[in-house]
């Protein structure tokens, strides 16, 4: 895999990720059970944060490139019976994506992300939305006692989305200049470069293999890298599982100074 998902699977995964979460929900012995990766909530809570996004998210689409100044206004609320909340929550997920898919990949869309590697279209929503569910469904399931990997082809995506989107930025570090790797088990591998210009992600061999041309030369070693599945590299960076559960080669120090910078944008 070296290109990103296509729009209609990001639709689909969206989709598919939504109908995890409704089945996690619904397993749960109670609404009112605390989620261990987010422990300031509820399960409720969650489903509430994930319906009501997502009718903003649809919204704000909708809008296109303007903010939808008034998303939520007149959104019905999330319904504390369990049977309503998950129909509350199959429809939020639906207005999300028929918004999309009426959009399409390359209308202009306003997003919270400006200085970042991810265009402020469409498909970049697209493809945030599905990391935010695919994380959030995780979160459900460890609230169940059941979690489960992620998909693959959405955790190969999320790691570049998550750099490209979250990480990105033209404000200075303000260390030493330096650069993270992060190695995906099946294959794929980025190098995330931090100096005075801000942080830039780029696609960098993965260990092992032989680069096409000489242009695509393996670059010299990285302050600290970091190598566990795809799913796992998503999951760290989430904070949603420990640096103890990948392998940390370097100076792991690092990966604290990067979590605690706030850049100014």
């Amino acid at each position: 895999m070296t290109t990103t998902l296509d729009f209609p699977e990001l639709l689909r995964l969206i989709d598919e990720r939504s109908t995890a979460f409704r089945a996690a929900v619904a397993s749960a012995p109670s609404l009112d059970v605390q989620v261990p990766t987010c422990p300031e909530w509820t399960l409720f809570d969650l489903a509430e944060h994930i319906g009501e996004g997502r009718r903003a998210w649809a919204a704000t689409v909708a809008a296109g490139p303007a903010p939808a100044k008034s998303a939520a206004e007149g959104a019905p609320a999330a319904p504390r019976e369990r049977e309503a909340l998950l129909a509350w929550l199959a429809e939020s997920t639906g207005q999300l994506v028929d918004a999309l898919r009426e959009a399409g990949p390359d209308r202009g869309c306003w997003t919270w992300w400006s200085a970042s590697q991810s265009p402020r279209t469409c498909g970049a929503v697209a493809r945030h939305q599905l990391q935010q569910l695919a994380v959030h469904t995780y979160d459900a399931q460890v609230t169940t006692g059941a979690p489960q990997p992620l998909p693959s082809e959405v955790a190969l995506d999320g790691v570049e989305e998550f750099l490209f989107t979250c990480v990105a930025t033209t404000s200075a570090w303000p260390h030493k200049p330096t650069a993270f790797d992060f190695h995906a088990n099946e294959g794929r591998s980025w190098r995330l470069t931090v100096d005075s210009d801000g942080a830039r992600t780029t696609r960098v061999p993965a260990p092992g293999t032989t680069p096409a041309t000489a242009a695509h030369e393996a670059p010299d070693a990285a302050g600290v890298s970091v190598r566990g599945t795809a799913g796992e590299l998503v999951l760290f960076v989430y904070d949603r599982i420990p640096a103890d559960s990948l392998r940390i080669d370097g100076d792991a120090g690092l990966l604290d100074l990067l979590r605690a910078w706030e850049p100014e944008e």
